[in-house]
């Protein structure tokens, strides 16, 4: 083994802690040694008589560590060190450590709870934070627990707080190594990129700068293989012929891959690289780093379903480790694609997978463990409300019970290298599925300019040669490729015959039920989804024709999506998938268009309608509810009595009586409760117009209730006549209007307790004359003005000189009297 590697100096003490513990974290910067060092200490220390189980996040890395420590031993991989990736396998009997991506520990636990075989499991570069790797610490954590105290754990990593994790292990010892770095000098813009430039062209740009100002190898960090590929074709006519340019991405072949890692043996190595190039992998002869400033990281897209990878911009610990590869060999420089300014808007760390994936994979790990998050040691616990959400998912799919409980399907999910959706449609379907599960796992392999339908996807990669003379989106040949094999790999996993003769609609179907669209009346072509949700497709593209669709992408907008992808269906391929789903559905709502409840009989699938007829005999209970909808529409709008019977309770209430709330909010809010009973017969807005709302509102009260309200708060005052003139509680003074003849003979003021009435006396012609709150008083002074303006106005009516001797009247004298 190496002995300059700074790693060595920190050797003993992470021997003797695991030793002691059997758990430690180890942190160490990118170029120490630990991925390649430590694994081959802990095997010569002979810690354990069991394999060593080495995790790394990615194939390249797995491969390239096991790689580096056979070479370290004289041998080739599959001896001493191996490795298992997906699809590839180099280990035996004789093999003593073994180096896997992060799944594949998932899938041995998962198949062995107790890692038979196993003595130490070593979580490489867990700093990264993967779903896989949060969720193997946390299994490890609990068999460790429960049946293997003798399993040895280890988490090693670049940057990372190791306080929490030390903690989550049972409070560890935490083991650093220093690392050795030379400096690095940084390089900013001088102001920042236009909003129109594209990040190839102004990669390339820096590119050329720096190979023009520096010396030694260059890393170039881009996001993806697309900007990779796109960069590459701008450098090859700028850049000297000595320089040699070596792509470097996940989905590449191995032979690509060794040859951007390994030092180049004439001439300058320009390797443009993915985020795979941060930690996980040593690149000899760097000498400069070129960073455009973007990381692809895997969230959850409401568009798709699914994780998917989006562009992001980089964070400070990410840009601080990728400069430090410029270091590693000897004094180097840092090429940056953003201003010292815009270093301040960068966030610190990148989130955990865990907090931005979809989760239903990490959900049906869970049920097949037969445990909820709750259970587990998880440094960072899953968001309950996107737990749900995939667990909802796997119900429909058939992979959990309605108690969440897994399911002998589910079973069958959990095994396939899949995203649940698509083993579903592989479980189901069988191997003719393949290639659409390996398509709709993948990139598109059309531009974005290409239609959405996915017929021309298949076309392409069942025939590429036919479909390159023949169609004007020309597809991308390294997918086609890669989608191509992986194809290949699924059929082998798809023992079960499937169905026979499925169409790839119903395919799509199977993997997406709540994505299936039926389109909406109307000239755009907006689509409803059997999941609720809306989606839109683009005016001029060749679906839009289409009745029913599933839908395989969108731009991911809540809101109304936008369709990337998508396979028409035929209403028959539905009914033949999902006949036990297809249910008929009464049902009554109001309709604010027509302004009336309408009662329908639906036949459902989800949320689409697929029949729809008139329900001619809806329950009146039914109608009922339905209108209640439509008062909250059209609001309470109460009759004048009805008005006045509210404030009468408003009133006494506010004086401490046990009446029920009647303010409007209130009255909105409990419509079911006091509205319902008498809402029989009222389906429209014209019928609710004519409603009287005063019987209801008299029904909230009980007898002592009403006999409280009428003692208080009378709803009427009998005026000499007999007559009995509601009285009005809205404004500040309880208020009647009447006749001035009819309170002729009152020598008192009319009070509602000792609440004296406000009173407006009307002329003949019910127009105000005067309004007073003493009668008595009104007689004996200003009456005689009155009197004297009225007589002349209306001389048939009387106006005695006494008021308070005279009879009250509402009658006229005969004419000619």
């Amino acid at each position: 083994m190496e002995t300059t590697l700074p790693i060595q100096g920190a050797l003993a003490p992470l021997l003797a802690a695991l030793r002691a513990r059997s758990r430690a974290v180890l942190q160490a910067p990118p170029g120490a040694g630990k991925t390649t060092v430590v694994p081959l200490a802990m095997l010569q220390a002979d810690l354990t008589q069991g394999r060593i189980l080495v995790l790394e996040p990615r194939r390249l890395a797995a491969r390239a560590a096991a790689e580096r420590m056979a070479e370290t031993l004289g041998e080739t991989p599959g001896q001493t060190v191996g490795y298992r990736v997906r699809g590839e396998a180099k280990t035996s009997k004789t093999t003593r450590i073994e180096v896997v991506t992060e799944g594949i520990l998932t899938r041995m636990i998962q198949s062995d709870a107790e890692l038979t075989g196993i003595g130490a499991v070593i979580f490489d570069e867990f700093h990264e934070r993967s779903l896989n790797a949060d969720l193997g610490l946390a299994l490890c954590l609990e068999i460790a627990e429960a049946l293997r105290d003798d399993l040895m754990l280890l988490v090693m990593s670049a940057t990372l707080d190791a306080a929490p994790v030390a903690a989550l292990m049972g409070d560890v010892p935490v083991i650093t190594s220093e690392g050795r770095a030379f400096p690095v000098e940084t390089r900013w813009l001088d102001t920042p990129l236009p909003k129109t430039t594209r990040l190839e062209q102004a990669t390339a740009d820096l590119v050329v700068q720096a190979v023009g100002e520096t010396e030694g190898g260059v890393l170039v960090f881009l996001p993806g293989e697309g900007e990779i590929r796109r960069t590459e074709a701008l450098l090859k006519s700028r850049l000297p012929p000595e320089c040699h340019i070596r792509p470097l991405f996940g989905a590449m072949d191995f032979a690509a891959q060794r040859a951007a890692i390994q030092p180049a043996t004439q001439g300058r190595k320009i390797v443009l690289a993915t985020s795979i190039a941060e930690t996980s992998l040593t690149i000899q002869d760097v000498r400069v780093v070129v960073d455009a400033g973007r990381a692809r990281r895997a969230r959850f897209d409401p568009g798709s379903g699914m994780a998917r990878l989006v562009t992001e911009r980089v964070t400070r610990a990410e840009a601080t480790q990728r400069a430090g590869r410029a270091g590693r060999v000897a004094e180097g420089h840092c090429y940056r694609l953003w201003t010292k300014g815009e270093e301040g808007g960068l966030m610190p760390f990148p989130p955990a997978e865990i907090e931005a994936a979809d989760l239903a994979a990490l959900a049906l790990e869970l049920a097949l463990w037969g445990a909820q998050p709750t259970d587990l040691a998880f440094l960072t616990p899953p968001n309950p409300g996107t737990y749900a959400e995939a667990q909802s998912l796997l119900r429909m799919l058939g992979a959990l019970d309605h108690t969440n409980h897994i399911t002998t399907h589910g079973r069958t999910l959990a095994a396939m290298p899949l995203h649940p959706r698509l083993a579903h449609m592989l479980a189901v379907a069988g191997d003719q599925a393949a290639l659409i599960a390996a398509l709709l796992a993948d990139r598109d392999p059309l531009p974005f300019s290409a239609p959405v339908d996915l017929h021309l996807r298949l076309e392409a990669l069942s025939n590429p040669r036919h479909y390159a003379e023949t169609r004007p989106h020309p597809a991308n040949r390294g997918t086609v490729e890669r989608i191509r094999t992986e194809a290949k790999r699924l059929r082998t996993r798809a023992k079960s015959p499937g169905k026979a003769a499925l169409s790839p609609a119903e395919m799509a179907a199977l993997a997406y039920p709540d994505r299936i669209g039926l389109r909406r009346k109307g000239d755009s072509p907006r689509f409803v989804l059997s999941g609720g949700k809306g989606a839109i497709l683009d005016d001029h593209d060749p679906l839009t024709t289409a009745r029913l669709i599933v839908v395989t992408d969108t731009d991911g907008n809540p809101r109304e999506a936008k369709i990337r992808q998508a396979i028409q269906i035929t209403e028959a391929e539905i009914r033949g998938l999902f006949a036990d789903q297809i249910t008929w559905v009464d049902h009554c709502e109001w309709s604010k268009r027509e302004r009336r409840v309408i009662a329908r009989r639906q036949e459902r699938f989800g949320a689409l309608v697929l029949d729809d007829r008139i329900w001619k005999d809806a329950p009146p209970d039914a109608i009922a509810r339905a209108m209640l909808d439509g008062v909250r529409d059209l609001g309470l709008a109460p009759s004048d009595a009805a008005r006045r019977f509210l404030a009468r309770v408003d009133l006494v209430r506010d004086g401490g009586a046990d009446l029920p709330a009647m303010d409007t909010p209130t009255l909105l809010t409990t419509l079911e409760d006091w509205l319902l009973p008498h809402l029989t017969g009222v389906r429209s807005a014209e019928d609710w117009k004519r409603f009287d709302l005063l019987p209801a509102l008299r029904a909230m009260l009980n007898w002592d209730q009403t006999q409280t309200l009428d003692r208080a708060a009378p709803a009427h005052f009998t005026t000499p006549l007999g007559r009995k003139t509601p009285i009005d509680y809205s404004g500040e003074a309880p208020e009647i209007s009447l006749r001035l003849q009819e309170m002729f003979g009152q020598t008192t003021h009319p009070l509602v307790g000792r609440t004296p009435l406000r009173v407006t006396l009307l002329s003949p012609a019910g127009r105000p004359v005067q309004t007073t709150m003493d009668i008595p008083g009104f007689w004996a002074s200003s009456y005689a003005d009155v009197r004297k303006d009225m007589r002349g106005r209306y001389p048939r009516h009387p106006w005695p000189e006494d008021p308070t001797e005279a009879d009250p009247t509402l009658r006229a004298k005969p004419r000619g009297t």
